[in-house]
């Protein structure tokens, strides 16, 4: 959120997107391992809408619903791999253009 807040527009959009973009398929990922986990630990009372297994039943009935809003996890990889290839891209670009900075590293 600070780097959302001090940076202009572009430049967060340029550097933000694609680690936001994988951070978020990183979430789902971890949410959804720990849905499947948790239903394997409490077995057939995960299915129940009550009782002990009633969290468990409801993460594993939202799991998907909570991940599909922002996006396919293909599409949210692929932006966020193009956003990294791109500002590599960019960076190596200035250093070659940098004799200075070449000299540096």
């Amino acid at each position: 959120t600070y780097q959302l807040q001090t940076m202009h527009h572009m430049e967060a959009t340029m550097k933000l997107g694609g680690a936001t973009a994988l951070l978020k398929v990183q979430c789902t990922k971890v949410f959804e391992y720990c849905a499947r986990e948790s239903a394997q630990i409490f077995g057939g009372l995960s299915y129940t809408r009550g009782g002990q297994g009633e969290k468990v039943e409801r993460l594993n009935r939202e799991v998907r619903a909570m991940a599909v809003p922002g996006g396919s996890e293909e599409v949210m990889l692929d932006l966020g791999i193009r956003q990294s290839k791109k500002i590599t891209e960019m960076a190596q670009a200035i250093i070659g253009a940098n004799p200075q900075l070449q000299a540096r590293l």
